[in-house]
């Protein structure tokens, strides 16, 4: 499509060839690209169902910005995941799922789908080769993360796309923590694109939403099951991410800057024992993470030296907040094992290498001297 060719700036700043008219509440398309349009069936027009004004222009928008044909915006990134995932499975079906997942959808998976009768394998590790040993006859989707929440892994694209294209399969990736700035997987042959459009889309911590981004067919799949699924965004809301979308190459770039800073600076200190971050040229997939993407985040994790209490530690900062929030314009921290990967069993995290206390840090614009200076202090505070 003619918008992919666009810098990014000029795609996050611009909704794209909407009329004034259509925010004054005119009728008009379930979602937009430049070639797909649903513009004559009554149901399609209804509020409900995804298509008021600014909700097609910021589709349009996300669309271009992952270099699909379409793309469909929901209350937020778990009511995309499961609508995603639910357009392309059913009873009887099996699905592919990465080992390191978030944990929400790692407890969809593990408390509802047996509901519905679909099986699922995780697998042992995030290589194409750990995705094939999994693969059975009624397969249908590969899921992945990259990075991955919280110990930022890195899966490659090309290689699990060309896995999922071999078998027939439908590959779908969670780019989240990379952002579109960063990576753009649809490039790499990835068929369906998921964002907790809370995170980097949105950046400042006050809304929640997801995204999903793929072909036009795919997405008039999801569609039909998102409706009655009923995850769409309020107008409101719709209204704030696209104003958020604006700055997000701006705000994602600083936050890559930052986020390298700090992660060389907690590797070199002796207080922290372990660092995750792919930008370091020691994390085991940095090879993969140059080749795939162009800027390799605002997260990192961190493990302190044994003795050091993580909660008394975070407790100390000043002026990095403990919240349950990341990827804003303010640097937050939290343990994923009592917040987002609490849903987990301790086996399980521990299976899958979170630690109870390993930090996910999401690094902020602030000044980076400041960050550094806050650390140290709230470390010095608790030793």
């Amino acid at each position: 499509m003619n918008s992919n060719k666009k810098g990014l700036n000029t795609i996050c700043t611009h909704v794209g060839e909407l009329e004034d008219k259509q925010y004054r509440g005119a009728v008009s398309p379930l979602y937009m690209s430049s070639s797909y349009a649903y513009e004559d069936v009554d149901v399609k027009r209804y509020p409900r169902y995804f298509n008021t004004p600014n909700q097609e222009g910021l589709c349009k928008k996300v669309a271009a910005l992952e270099h699909a044909e379409a793309a469909l915006i929901f209350g937020s990134g778990m009511a995309a995941v499961s609508s995603a995932l639910m357009a392309f499975l059913k009873a009887g079906d099996h699905v592919v799922l990465q080992q390191t997942l978030y944990g929400g959808t790692y407890n969809l998976v593990h408390e509802e789908f047996s509901k519905y009768g679909i099986e699922y394998s995780f697998t042992k590790g995030w290589t194409a080769k750990d995705f094939e040993a999994e693969i059975k006859d009624n397969t249908k989707v590969i899921y992945i993360e990259t990075p991955s929440n919280p110990l930022l892994t890195i899966t490659d694209l090309e290689a699990v796309a060309a896995l999922a294209q071999k078998n027939g399969l439908v590959s779908m990736i969670d780019n989240t923590f990379a952002s579109p700035v960063n990576q753009n997987p649809i490039d790499f042959g990835i068929d369906i694109v998921i964002h907790s459009a809370t995170k980097y889309m949105g950046g400042h911590s006050d809304i929640c939403a997801g995204a999903v981004a793929s072909n036009t067919q795919n997405i008039d799949r999801i569609f039909q099951l998102a409706k009655n699924f009923g995850g769409s965004l309020s107008d409101y809301t719709v209204w704030l991410l696209e104003r958020s979308i604006k700055t997000m190459g701006i705000r994602v770039r600083a936050q890559n800057e930052n986020a390298l800073a700090m992660a060389q600076f907690l590797e070199n200190n002796d207080d922290i024992v372990k660092v995750y971050y792919p930008g370091l040229p020691h994390h085991q997939d940095h090879d993969i993470a140059k080749r795939q993407m162009k800027g390799f985040g605002g997260m990192v994790s961190f493990e302190l030296k044994p003795g050091i209490d993580s909660s008394k530690f975070q407790k100390a900062l000043q002026l990095i907040k403990p919240s349950m929030s990341l990827a804003g314009v303010e640097s937050t921290l939290l343990s994923p094992a009592k917040t987002s990967h609490a849903l987990m069993s301790a086996e399980v995290r521990a299976s899958q290498g979170i630690a109870d206390g390993l930090i996910r840090f999401s690094v902020g614009i602030e000044e980076v001297d400041d960050l550094k200076a806050d650390i140290l202090q709230a470390i010095e505070k608790v030793k």
